[in-house]
């Protein structure tokens, strides 16, 4: 019976008999079947991308109910995915977080402190039978003007906060993952020009192996020198020739595995 949830998925506040809540995987499965969110931290800033499905055509793609990524400080960039209207209310709270700190000291909140806050938020929603976790994820892409560094964090419906060098969730996250992991980022961090094409690599390579997938807009974000250390878009040219190289480099890579496999017939 605990392994089916059955009796024990009734409320956030109860384990099964193995030590499992339900609700907080039932909120992880609404995160792993939304759109892929993808971040790299580099050797000189920060990057966050996002693929979302044109759903309609009649859907305005720069309205603000659209948006994956968003700034919520000069300093914080949050990507989100999952169950949407869940997703903007942590996009909230992590303004509010950084607001707050700022009221209260008069400077930017670390990155690592806001990861905490947030994580606390997140995870109370897990403590109490009358509330529910969220159904969403946050990528938080900071950088600490003390310290001078970047950071990448991410933030599941558990509320535990983990800093990475390269990090995928959403669809296709396990796919993400080892094309990430191929980029061997703990050992050669690479620049955030190179990020901005590899994550958008991964993104395309996501939506081809998809069947029947819908046609997909990007963003693609990143703080480092060229954007004054603060959250900003990626500009629109440099993001059309990354979306180029990618498309190419997928293109070439299909041409060369039909050229293995008729190898390997003949």
């Amino acid at each position: 019976m605990a392994s089916s949830g059955s009796g024990y998925d009734l409320s956030s506040a109860t384990f099964s008999p193995d030590g499992r809540i339900f609700q907080v995987e039932y909120a992880t499965k609404a995160v792993e079947n939304a759109g892929p969110v993808l971040g790299i931290k580099c050797s000189n800033g920060v990057v966050l991308g996002c693929a979302k499905p044109v759903n309609h055509k009649m859907v305005v793609a720069t309205s603000g109910s659209y948006k994956r990524i968003h700034t919520c400080d000069t300093h914080i960039g949050c990507a989100s995915t999952g169950f949407l209207p869940d997703a903007r209310v942590l996009v909230q709270r992590v303004v509010e977080e950084a607001a707050d700190w700022q009221d209260q000291y008069g400077s930017k909140i670390p990155p690592d402190v806001l990861g905490e806050r947030l994580g606390s938020y997140v995870h109370y929603f897990t403590l109490h039978g009358a509330l529910r976790p969220f159904g969403a994820a946050a990528v938080l892409a900071g950088y600490d003007p003390d310290t001078k560094e970047c950071s990448l964090q991410m933030l599941e419906p558990n509320g535990a906060p983990y800093k990475y060098y390269g990090v995928a969730t959403g669809k296709g996250k396990q796919a993400a993952k080892t094309e990430l992991e191929k980029l061997n980022l703990h050992k050669n961090p690479i620049p955030v020009e190179e990020a901005v094409k590899q994550i958008l690599k991964i993104l395309f390579l996501l939506h081809q192996e998809q069947k029947d997938a819908k046609p997909i807009e990007v963003e693609v974000s990143w703080i480092c020198e060229a954007s004054g250390w603060t959250h900003q878009g990626v500009p629109k040219d440099l993001l059309k020739t990354a979306e180029e190289w990618a498309k190419q480099q997928l293109e070439e890579e299909e041409e060369d595995d039909e050229e293995d496999e008729e190898g390997m017939e003949e």
